[in-house]
């Protein structure tokens, strides 16, 4: 963590910067695939220099050791360099070569600065207005970073993809109750907790029971429907791009079919679905998109 932080470097080249962001981005699990072999070979070092940058200031925001504020603060002055200077760390410098080639502006990386900040004060959130508001800065600039990549730069697409974008979060939110409880953080929202009668306490416990059962059926429900809001968006892209949003799209609900599958339980056991099911995911969903049949 202490190399994200000052991790400046004379005389990286941009191939060079490319090359680490790909390494990042290749060697680090994800539920989702980054960057992966459906996209067009010209857009991957441009995908791998986004996630990049993401990986980069969640992991600041996450396991930084020292002052996560203040290196926050350096991470977004670096970034600003990428428009009006010389950025210093590798993955900026391949950054900032994606930005001018795609023409992207600075206001989606500099939320996801600002998501991170409020992880640093913020571990609980009382409405899912709140929880929204948070998606809204933590995972919504992703899927506008990525569309901006492929020339969509419109309010429409954006919108749709924020419900695609938001129900991610929250679906990774709901399979790690119990691991962001560890570092601190509770997702689920305190007005839903208090409406299903489930309390911190029995949280902190690791108590599953009706109340949480019946809490996290809900919440997977809000989530299913906003995957069925932004599947739209699938209609309005072309070419790999479409694949992609529909397999992240389809990829979500299963991980939410896990969570049902397991009888809502996630704090027992973290649902995922197999490699195996993965690669079926992939074929069939290719194939229906070929014939034309939908999701």
């Amino acid at each position: 963590m202490k190399g994200l932080a000052s991790g400046s470097e004379d005389g990286v080249t941009v191939e060079q910067a490319y090359a680490r962001c790909a390494l990042l981005a290749q060697t680090h699990y994800e539920n989702f695939t980054v960057g992966s072999w459906l996209l067009p070979r010209d857009k991957r070092p441009h995908m791998y220099a986004i996630y990049a940058y993401c990986r980069g200031v969640d992991d600041l925001g996450d396991e930084y050791e020292g002052n996560r504020m203040a290196a926050l603060d350096a991470w977004e002055e670096d970034l600003e360099r990428c428009y009006d200077g010389t950025p210093s760390h590798p993955f900026m410098v391949a950054l900032q070569q994606t930005i001018r080639d795609f023409d992207i502006p600075i206001e989606p990386f500099r939320m996801l600065v600002k998501a991170n900040r409020m992880d640093q004060t913020v571990t609980r959130h009382q409405t899912y207005d709140d929880l929204e508001r948070y998606c809204q800065h933590s995972a919504n600039p992703v899927g506008h970073l990525v569309l901006y990549l492929f020339g969509y730069r419109d309010e429409e697409r954006q919108a749709l993809s924020d419900h695609t974008c938001t129900a991610l979060q929250l679906t990774n939110f709901w399979q790690d109750v119990a691991r962001d409880y560890e570092m601190g953080r509770v997702y689920l929202p305190v007005e839903d907790m208090e409406r299903f009668g489930y309390t911190e306490d029995m949280l902190s416990a690791g108590e599953f029971n009706s109340q949480f059962g019946d809490m996290m059926a809900f919440e997977v429900e809000r989530a299913r429907d906003l995957f069925r809001r932004g599947l739209a968006l699938v209609d309005t892209l072309d070419g790999r791009l479409k694949l992609d949003v529909t397999l992240f799209s389809c990829g979500g609900s299963r991980i939410l079919d896990a969570i049902q599958k397991q009888g809502y339980d996630v704090l027992g056991r973290r649902p995922t679905i197999s490699k195996a099911a993965r690669a079926w995911l992939m074929l069939s969903t290719t194939v229906r998109l070929r014939l034309g049949l939908g999701v």
